[in-house]
């Protein structure tokens, strides 16, 4: 157990982080920011683990003119405001009664009992402050050595506490793992149908996370295979796009967007994304940028950029088969404004109206099929439009003169 340290990491030195550490006295670092410097990898959150109750936590911190936020006091979450961003400094726990769904928790000064009550085994080690010794009850390191995303005890007995592990299971496995534990797979698996219990911005939240990790068409396959969205999300069927749009990320070195994988994942069918997005309770922007991300690419790229948006032209045209450098045309792309008004239009002589706006459209749609010419090619254009509709409308007066006299 003994004898491994956690290496020294930026983190570690954070304004304000010693200072917390020796006013709660009895704390340990704990989860992500422990596995994730045993990976190499930068850390963004920072968990502390400490057996003092949620109160005391408060007063202490209060005494040291720490700001202290009361998040999840109920759950033993207090927040520690630092000059270098929150630390989370929660109560050690143990389950007294869980529903797949929440957990009602009582306090412990036992640290064992705490990792027993964390999802998997790369999650449940802890580091001292002070020595950077590490505390590891459940073989995580060797674990994470490993890349093996495995449960700490029973994975059914641990999906049945809280069926959101089972898209835990898969994320992790999709961010850190080479190797699914065959026993948590298994579970995972023959409880899929456990997932209609949670509600949809929990499983939304999850998969969006999940499919911007490091293997995530891999994973996917996987979930597909063992029919693991069937239950919330049965229009997912094949993970055949999303690969051909993760290899185009990469060959273009874009960071990938989860709207845009959760679009290539879909049928292409709005009316449809939309509804998924409903479902799955996006936001607005969310809804409106997958539904629109579904459609296959029609018109050439700047033109297609004009008319939607150059960020909306970009998610249609990436997963597409049209040319890479197509996409990258329109990436960061500024659309130019069109360069006339309805005044112009009306001092060539044509009366405020209808025709104003429908003669307006003529000349745009020329412009646009021209490629955006300058404003003395739009003067051109508009010369010619306004001239042709002059005569239309002389001879349509000609002719209803002539009609009138007969």
């Amino acid at each position: 157990m003994g004898g491994m340290i956690l290496p020294d990491a930026e983190w570690r030195h954070r304004e304000g982080l010693a200072e917390l550490v020796a006013v709660l006295g009895d704390a340990r670092f704990v989860g992500g920011s422990v596995r994730d410097t045993l990976l190499g990898l930068p850390v963004s959150d920072l968990d502390v683990a400490t057996p003092l109750p949620p109160q005391r936590v408060m007063e202490l911190l209060k005494a040291a003119h720490i700001r202290a936020v009361p998040t999840g006091i109920d759950h033993g979450t207090v927040t520690a405001v630092l000059p270098s961003g929150p630390v989370e400094v929660t109560t050690l726990r143990r389950d007294v009664s869980t529903d797949g769904r929440r957990a009602t928790v009582a306090f412990t000064d036992d640290w064992r009992e705490d990792a027993a009550r964390r999802d998997f085994t790369m999650n449940a080690l802890y580091a001292d402050p002070a020595t950077g010794e590490i505390f590891d009850y459940f073989d995580g390191k060797a674990d994470l050595d490993a890349r093996h995303v495995r449960f700490i005890g029973d994975p059914l007995q641990r999906i049945a506490e809280d069926h959101l592990r089972i898209l835990r299971f898969f994320r992790f496995l999709a961010r850190f793992g080479e190797v699914a534990d065959a026993a948590g797979l298994e579970a995972c698996t023959a409880r899929a149908r456990d997932l209609m219990a949670l509600s949809r911005e929990r499983i939304a939240d999850e998969l969006l996370k999940l499919l911007v990790t490091r293997d995530a068409v891999r994973v996917v396959e996987l979930m597909i295979e063992r029919g693991i969205f069937a239950p919330v999300l049965p229009e997912i069927a094949s993970a055949e796009r999303l690969a051909h749009l993760a290899a185009r990320e990469a060959a273009a070195e874009v960071a990938p967007s989860a709207i845009r994988r959760l679009a290539a994942l879909i049928p292409a069918d709005p009316a449809l994304a939309d509804q998924i997005g409903a479902r799955l309770k996006l936001s607005n922007a969310q809804r409106k940028r997958l539904a629109s991300a579904v459609v296959p690419p029609e018109e050439p790229p700047h033109i297609l950029a004009y008319r939607i948006g150059a960020d909306a032209a970009f998610d249609r045209l990436l997963p597409s088969e049209r040319p890479l450098a197509e996409a990258l045309e329109v990436d960061g792309w500024q659309p130019p404004r069109f360069p006339l008004t309805g005044g112009a239009i009306v001092g060539r002589g044509i009366k405020a109206g209808p025709e104003v706006a429908r003669l307006m459209k003529t000349i745009e749609e020329a412009w646009i099929a021209e490629g955006f010419p300058g404003e003395d090619r739009v003067a051109e254009l508009a010369d010619a439009a306004v001239a042709q509709a002059l005569r239309s409308a002389s001879s349509a007066q000609a002719a209803s003169r002539s009609s009138a006299r007969e």
